[in-house]
């Protein structure tokens, strides 16, 4: 009877998986990116919501598509099921099996799981973390390996400018010394996520006028 219910309990566990896997590949979300995405932007423009047709799926989208599904009677999860796209675009949803950057997806989601940590100079864990130190942390947790201070950070990847950033990218700002001496991930729709001095882990505009004046680069790292 034990060895029973032991067997039972594993094939629950298993079909937890599969039904898991299989709601991850079901779906648009935020860090997701491409020519689907404009398409869903530019929808969402017409009918009149705040968002920018970057093909980036941001905070912004999300909050879009949350207020889309409140309005169409849809759960309001900001996550683009087959419902909502069809009620969005009017037409069968595609297999996005291939057509989402896993490795961003991960990054933004791991970024996303720190929200409100504090800001400690120095911090390098989630008790507490200083802008390099977190986003050194979150590349860590896939296996990413960046150096430690936003200086030596901006040394590595490929530069892009600002019109070409995409989600999982990192930004670079010159503030209390010369060169790069803060950097965040950016996160689509013109917003980035940071480890603050003054919020801890948050969300930031580039457009905002502290960061645009202080804006230096953007690095490529995946």
């Amino acid at each position: 009877m034990v060895r029973f219910l032991r067997a039972l309990m594993m094939v629950v566990f298993l079909l937890s998986i599969s039904v898991s896997t299989s709601y991850a590949e079901e779906h648009f979300r935020v860090g997701d990116q491409g020519t689907e995405i404009s398409e869903i932007q530019d929808r969402l423009v017409l009918l009149g919501y705040d968002v920018i047709a970057d093909g980036a799926f941001g905070p912004a989208t999300a909050e879009a598509i949350k207020e889309f599904q409140k309005s169409c009677g849809i759960t309001a999860n900001g996550l683009i099921g087959p419902a909502t796209y069809s009620a969005l675009l009017g037409k069968d949803m595609p297999d996005i099996t291939h057509s989402t950057n896993y490795v961003t997806h991960r990054i933004i989601t791991k970024a996303h799981e720190y929200m409100g940590v504090p800001y400690i100079f120095g911090g390098t864990t989630p008790h507490g973390f200083d802008c390099s130190g977190y986003v050194q942390y979150v590349f860590a947790r896939l296996d990413i390996k960046l150096p430690r201070t936003a200086d030596v950070q901006f040394q590595v990847g490929t530069p892009v400018s600002t019109t070409e950033l995409i989600p999982g990218d990192l930004v670079f700002f010159e503030t209390y010394t010369a060169g790069a001496s803060h950097v965040g991930i950016y996160v689509g729709e013109g917003n980035f996520i940071h480890a603050s001095s003054s919020r801890g882990v948050t969300i930031s505009s580039l457009s905002q006028a502290y960061y645009s004046s202080h804006y230096i680069g953007a690095r490529r790292i995946v």
